[in-house]
């Protein structure tokens, strides 16, 4: 499908035009959760994943169906130029983003963490990974692994050749294996350190806390400047442990902590006087957390009270 036939010259009456907006929105709603998803895991953000499928409606509401071969391709082409577009320019705001930046958290259904692939492509740990990409590479990588487009189709995506596609997976294959969790926790072990790290940091149990933590567990918390929160990683059983111990859990406030699910994975919704203050996700490999990622920064928090439906 060529560039140009992403844009049709509206020439139909009013009824016409209302029975293809009718149809063109059941197709849009129909594939809502795979688009966004797609979306999402390209730019990390929810708020501007919602812009790119606004971008994207636009378009798709003027074009003819009845040229259109593959609705789900073709839609899937269109979300990622737009959010190629959009993740060139988030990588310029990010140079001057205050501390270490964390992907917007959504809090989502239990059932996303049985689909393993899904989950794990949604996580905050892979998000992370994700982000030492460059954006074709990310591009390729989410269309090819995640959704199991072929190289032609990610093709006319990302606007290159199929050789040139096969060679961005090559790396970006690489580079993601490189730096991707090493094992998968089983929902029991999962659950397992969920409760003994909640238990432990409700109480400021440090042995607890010791116990549940793996050696070289990374800590890392997002507050975009507006929230109190570390300026750079802590790495380290030691000094992990003695943070949330005594400095994350601050006494003289109401604070609660729940349990719910955060991008397919374990997390803890934290709130204070009553009012959601931040969420933690937690990694958990081997029976033992090694990565805490504590997002407190408001703007990125409107996505954890409401479940968000992802798919691919």
């Amino acid at each position: 499908m060529s560039q140009r036939s992403e844009r049709t010259t509206d020439t139909a009456g009013p009824l016409d035009r209302a029975d293809r907006v009718d149809s063109a929105t059941e197709v849009f709603v129909a594939h809502r959760s795979l688009l966004f998803t797609v979306a999402y895991e390209m730019l990390g953000s929810a708020a501007d994943a919602e812009d790119v499928l606004q971008e994207t409606w636009l378009r798709w509401v003027d074009v003819d169906l009845a040229v259109v071969r593959e609705e789900r391709a073709y839609l899937v082409r269109v979300v990622t130029r737009q959010a190629l577009d959009r993740l060139r320019a988030l990588g310029r705001r990010k140079e001057f983003y205050v501390g270490p930046w964390l992907p917007e958290p959504l809090l989502t259904a239990p059932d996303v963490a049985e689909d393993v692939e899904l989950a794990e492509s949604v996580s905050m740990a892979m998000l992370l990974v994700l982000e030492t990409l460059a954006p074709a590479e990310r591009a390729v990588f989410v269309l090819r692994e995640v959704f199991g487009l072929d190289y032609d189709e990610i093709a006319e995506a990302v606007g290159k050749s199929p050789a040139a596609v096969r060679q961005l997976a090559y790396r970006a294959r690489a580079r993601v294996a490189a730096r991707r969790p090493r094992v998968t926790a089983s929902p029991v072990e999962t659950r397992a350190a969920l409760g003994a790290f909640q238990r432990a940091v409700e109480t400021g149990d440090l042995q607890g806390l010791l116990d549940i933590l793996a050696p070289d567990v990374v800590a890392l918390s997002d507050g975009g400047g507006i929230k109190h929160a570390l300026l750079r990683p802590i790495v380290g059983v030691g000094q992990v442990a003695r943070l949330l111990a005594v400095g994350w859990w601050k006494r003289d406030a109401e604070r609660s902590v729940e349990p719910v699910q955060i991008n397919g994975g374990p997390g803890l919704l934290v709130r204070v006087n009553g009012e959601i203050d931040g969420v933690v996700a937690v990694r958990v490999e081997n029976g033992c957390i090694t990565g805490l990622y504590h997002v407190r920064n408001p703007e990125k928090l409107s996505r954890v009270e409401r479940e968000t439906a992802v798919s691919r």
